[in-house]
Parts: C-alpha cells; structure tokens; sequence
C-alpha cells in the first residue's frame, strides 16, 4: 500500500448487510457481471468483519480493521493507524498518525469524499455525522438512503460527478444502502424482505456500478475495496437482522482489485 498511497485514487465501497453466502451464490450463477469482471476466478474472498453492525464495523475500518481472511494466522493490513503493539502492521502496511484513513489520505493530498447509504450517515443528528465527519466532504439525501428502489445509480451519479470535480488524487468511500433491509421492492411480488429480495438487491447494485467503474479507471490509476460491512439474517436458526453473534452475520464477502493501470 505504500506504492498505492500517492499515485492511485483509492475507492472503499461498502454493501451494506450483504451475506457472503448470496454474495457467493450470484457469483457462481453468473448474475455479477460487472463485479464479476473484477473478482478472482474463484469469486469473493471470506472473511470475517470486525463488527456486526454498520457503526462498529465501520469504525473499524477506518482505523484500518478491514475484514479478516477466514483463515487462521497474523494477516497483515493494508491501513494502520499508528498503534503501538500491532501485530498486523506489516512492511507492506500503509500506516499513519492520525485516527482514521480519511484523516491519513487527506493529510497526503487526498480530497477525501464520502457518500452515504444507511442511517449512520445521515447527517441528520449528532450520530449521523460521526462518520461523514471524518472527511472533507460529505453527501446525503433521502434519496442515497434505504428503501428508495434507484439509491446506488444516485450514489453513482453522484460519486461520478465528484471524481470529475478536479484531478486531485481522491478517496472515495459510498456506503450502498439498496441491500439494506427494506430490500423486498427489488423482487416483484414480494411483501417481505427474505434472502431472495436480498439477493435481487444485489443484482440491481452489481448493474448500477458499471459507470462508477468506468470513471475511476478513465481518471486513471485506481486501488478499488468492495466488501461487506456485516451479513444480516432472515431466520437463520431463528435470529433475524444483525447486531447478532451469527455466522451469517460475522461471515462477509471481499475483494480488493485495481483499475487502470495496477501498481
């Protein structure tokens, strides 16, 4: 990461409440194209959050806890804030003193933007701006959020329109809301979210990023992270939602590629 800091846009994109066992199964039915394009032959890599909800997964992540490979052993990070004692800071970790990535992009030139799906990044309370105030700039609208049918092609359009702003190096994090529940909207006929309509959700988000894809490697040299923050349930073993100690909710998707030309 330390090739990648200061010659690449840097892209995190969160699917909210995606499962690594639907994420997996539309990757092996052919129903990703456009992610498909970017993942390993095998598909998504496992891996286990550090959080079950939005908000502690995502303070994790800044700090530069991203999701753990499903495998035992010490995986090195691609971020660290400076912490003495870390023992996944690695040679090849970017690490830096300030308390988030945000911060830490920003104070090497980056313009940092963020887009935000779910409640946490609202804007509208004190909570909500936790997390857009870690950047320079930060979007939300009702529009952006749950339950609207076309949140992710907004959040493109807009995340389009803030790469062409200028040609500072960017970090760009969305946080895509259309897999969060209410999700039943994206399968005709459904009254109720289940792990169908949370499938179908994906299937629209996977489609509405082609152009969000396509900006990034025209502006060139691009480092993207697409992953889950935390799976959700719909009656596994009884349990629904998240905030749960399940391993449909500790069990996400992840993968990390380069658009443009790779470092």
């Amino acid at each position: 990461m330390n090739q990648v800091v200061g010659t690449h846009d840097i892209v995190l994109i969160t699917l909210d409440t995606l499962r690594y066992d639907v994420a997996q199964t539309a990757f092996e039915r052919g129903e990703l194209p456009v992610l498909s394009r970017h993942l390993p032959p095998q598909g998504w890599e496992k891996r286990h959050t550090p959080g079950n909800f939005t908000y502690a997964a995502h303070h994790a992540f800044f700090a530069g806890y991203l999701p753990t490979p499903a495998t035992p052993g010490s995986h090195p990070r691609l971020f660290a804030t400076a912490f003495r004692g870390s023992e996944t800071t690695a040679r090849t970790t970017f690490v830096f003193d300030e308390e988030n990535i945000p911060k830490g992009l920003g104070a090497r030139g980056y313009r940092t933007v963020c887009i935000g799906g779910v409640g946490f990044f609202n804007k509208q309370n004190a909570l909500g701006n936790v997390f857009p105030g870690m950047f320079a700039e930060s979007h939300w609208n009702p529009a952006l959020g749950v339950g609207h049918r076309r949140s992710t092609e907004r959040q493109v359009d807009l995340a389009v329109q803030r790469l062409r702003a200028d040609a500072q190096r960017v970090f760009l994090f969305i946080n895509v809301s259309s897999i969060h529940t209410p999700n039943r909207a994206y399968l005709p006929g459904h009254a109720e979210d289940s792990i169908e309509t949370h499938a179908a959700a994906l299937r629209y988000v996977d489609g509405a990023l082609a152009p969000l894809f396509d900006a990034c490697a025209s502006r060139g040299p691009t480092f993207v992270i697409v992953c889950s923050d935390h799976g959700t349930a719909y009656g596994d073993d009884g349990f629904h939602g998240h905030r749960i100690g399940h391993e449909c909710v500790w069990t996400v998707p992840y993968a990390h590629f380069f658009l443009g030309t790779s470092c």
